[in-house]
């Protein structure tokens, strides 16, 4: 079983889908491990330590494409190195498919097995698996890090001889994974901390932690499947932005971490927000590749407007490179090790299990997700693909698949609003 790592091509992406302590370890289930040429450099981990792991560091990427059965990566291959896998083979990474269904036609030409790792569900047997809470985690802390060090101010409350410094004031929009951590990390140095999210569940998680819930008025709550937020109807909507607008202009740091499966980020601080919030207060948007939920942010730039700091980080994780990078490639062996089963040197994945189906885009080729088809005769009645259609409802899935409509050889996915974004997650 032939498994090989590339160096990561997606704009702003730093880390690496394994670490050398990990290859060891996947060596030692029975895969051969090639690694492309600096591949971890980005992260902090180099070809001699690669090497010395027991895996094969290899110049030429088109060569590491056409001989893996296994194709481990963080983000999608573009179309230029999907049509140079090897037929049938395995990928793995998180594939944002919501954003990049032009790929489809690549996985169903090569014949792919593909699994989106960020749609693992939110279920106890896959915690170690589940790539979207570890690379969150250290999302929420970095923002909170790097928000404090732009602040250019002390976040705790200080009395001196020379007098006392206020403790600075940070609101927290989304209280998923992301959310808590960084309600977490600001609380630990000193901040008065407050959050807001639509899920009836966040209030006690957030108070837990020693923050201040923000509840809007409203009967409605946004508890959707698996543990995401649901979009919220126009009324809970106008009522929301009324309540922030009274919090976010006594605020000094606000940090949003909010993101529905399958849509564009709610757009939860409008331009007037913005211009209410005191000179020289930061807002860290981590929605900005779906949209933002700040409708001034700009992906992959830090800008000022009115005063205010907008960061909106390309990759925050890039940031923190080294150990996002070791959590990931912890997720991919305890997937590999948890769905499967590998005996005389082959992989046998359990097709009906609820992991597999979940996270399974393609098999063979054949499009298994609900939420995305290929309208050809070939594939459209294939036994399989009506299979993977009977996806019971409690997965992370918000939408019934589209039906099919006889258009040769198209992608066709659910369509989202016109804003460019979506991957399935609170971050």
């Amino acid at each position: 079983m032939k498994l090989s790592i590339l160096k990561e091509h997606y704009p702003y992406e730093k880390r690496v889908a394994l670490t050398p302590d990990v290859t060891k370890k996947i060596i030692e289930l029975g895969f051969s491990v090639s690694v492309e040429t600096n591949a971890g450099h980005s992260a902090g981990y180099t070809d001699s330590a690669f090497e010395k792991a027991g895996a094969h560091i290899e110049k030429d990427r088109q060569k590491l494409l056409s001989i893996a059965d296994y194709i481990a990566t963080v983000s999608p291959l573009d179309a230029s190195d999907l049509i140079k896998t090897k037929r049938g083979a395995t990928l793995l990474g998180i594939l944002k498919p919501f954003k990049h269904s032009d790929l489809f036609e690549h996985y169903v030409n090569q014949k792919l097995t593909t699994f989106a790792l960020e749609m693992i569900p939110r279920i106890t047997r896959a915690q170690t698996m589940d790539i979207l809470s570890s690379q969150s985690n250290l999302a929420g802390y970095k923002a909170v890090i790097d928000a404090a060090n732009a602040f250019g101010r002390a976040l705790p409350l200080m009395m001196t001889a020379a007098g006392t410094i206020k403790a600075a004031k940070v609101l927290i929009l989304g209280a998923g994974v992301a959310g808590l951590q960084a309600i977490a990390t600001a609380k630990r140095l000193g901040a008065i901390v407050s959050a807001f999210d639509v899920r009836s569940a966040s209030k006690e998680q957030v108070m837990s932690l020693g923050a201040t819930f923000i509840e809007v008025s409203a009967n409605e709550v946004g508890d959707g499947t698996g543990g995401y937020a649901k979009e919220m109807s126009d009324a809970y909507k106008t009522a929301q932005i009324s309540k922030l607008a009274d919090i976010i202009k006594t605020q000094d740091i606000v940090i949003t971490t909010a993101l529905i499966p399958g849509k564009p980020a709610p757009t939860l601080i409008t331009s007037d927000m913005v211009k209410s919030m005191k000179e020289g207060s930061i807002i860290v948007d981590l929605a900005s590749e779906n949209g933002g939920n700040c409708a001034l942010s700009e992906h992959g730039k830090n800008i000022t407007k009115f005063d205010i700091h907008i960061h909106a980080p390309g990759n925050i994780l890039g940031h923190i490179a080294a150990d996002a990078s070791q959590l990931y490639a912890r997720n991919i062996l305890a997937f590999l090790k948890g769905v499967s089963t590998i005996t005389n040197g082959t992989l046998t994945l359990n097709w009906d299990d609820e992991i597999i189906i979940a996270a399974t885009l393609t098999r063979n080729g054949v499009i298994m997700n609900p939420l995305f088809q290929i309208n050809s005769s070939e594939t459209s009645t294939s036994k399989e693909s009506t299979r993977a259609k009977k996806v019971s409802t409690d997965k992370p899935i918000t939408e019934k698949p589209a039906k099919e409509k006889p258009i040769k050889d198209k992608i066709v996915t659910k369509k989202t609003p016109t804003k460019e974004k979506s991957t399935p997650e609170s971050v």
